[in-house]
């Protein structure tokens, strides 16, 4: 049985996650206007892959990485193309086209797909309260991210980085699926380990076909507070924040980890109107208040 100054202190890492993860579109959102965004995330992704690195190494060295079989590889691979590779790309280009707090909302859309799906594939279980919180925070997403006219979405009228907001909506869904299929079995430090590090080749591949050599130079003229931010990102929002959740998930379980998530939208659009002097329009307001409510009745639900 864990000691109350060791839950308390899981519970302090796992509010500090969901702040770094809200903090991550305002971070972003300074990256793509100074860099170019693709080359900076891939070496976003490359610095989160040497830290996680330097923890596994610290904690149990290269076993757990040895011991995976070629199958598991071709997974851990495969998870990258969705999950680090195609969620970056979108991610990095979307916030080229959308204020930070809009962009983070779309955070309450990402356990929806996956849910009905394992349900359709899997024979998992839904309930009344699950359905109720998806279509809350779906209605409170899209209300915030078409400025209160969540009609627009179904009728195609919507911008390109509302586009790529939704593409990160497939993408997380692949990973997931992916995740539960093919990655049974596998410590969560060496599977984000290895992810990142396939990812960051992809992306690496991505950028020199799209941006060229020419965004190396881009880079190094690029302002000390867009490095400070992609730092953040690499090292905050990707590495300790995903440790912090896993210890999470390990010490007080899924329910109560997952249940911090609904705090994600709440610190992105604080951080994104506090740092970045977006505006706080009436339907952003109203959109985040649904999105956190519909994520808690779903995490409620699944407990």
């Amino acid at each position: 049985m864990t000691s109350t100054p060791a839950h308390l202190r899981h519970h302090l890492q796992l509010f500090g996650m969901a702040c770094m993860w809200g903090s991550t579109w305002s971070m972003g959102r300074v990256v793509v206007q100074v860099m170019p965004p693709l080359t900076a995330a891939s070496v976003r992704i490359a610095i989160a892959c040497a830290a996680l690195l330097l923890a596994l190494v610290a904690g149990s060295g290269l076993a757990p990485l040895q011991a995976l079989r070629p199958r598991q590889w071709a997974g851990l691979a495969l998870a990258a193309a969705f999950g680090v590779c195609g969620y970056a790309v979108c991610f990095m280009l979307a916030l080229q086209h959308v204020p930070a707090g809009k962009a983070a909302t779309v955070v309450a859309l990402n356990p929806v797909p996956p849910l009905l799906l394992a349900a359709w594939l899997f024979g998992e279980k839904l309930n009344l309260r699950i359905l109720a919180g998806m279509v809350l925070a779906v209605i409170g997403a899209l209300t915030a991210i078409s400025r209160g006219h969540p009609l627009a979405m179904l009728t195609g009228d919507i911008g390109p980085g509302e586009a790529l907001l939704l593409t990160t909506v497939l993408c997380w869904t692949g990973y997931t699926l992916i995740g539960r299929v093919l990655l049974a079995g596998i410590a969560p430090l060496p599977a984000t380990l290895a992810t990142t590090f396939f990812g960051s080749l992809m992306l690496l591949g991505v950028a020199t076909l799209t941006e060229g050599p020419q965004a190396w130079l881009q880079m190094a003229d690029a302002p000390a507070e867009a490095w400070l931010s992609l730092l953040g990102l690499a090292l905050g929002g990707t590495s300790l924040a995903y440790l912090w959740y896993f210890a999470g998930i390990r010490q007080l379980g899924v329910g109560t980890a997952a249940g911090y998530m609904s705090l994600v939208p709440v610190f992105g659009i604080l951080i994104s109107s506090l740092w970045l002097d977006e505006p706080l329009h009436a339907s952003l307001l109203a959109g985040g208040a649904m999105v956190v409510s519909g994520m808690l009745m779903m995490n409620l639900g699944k407990r």
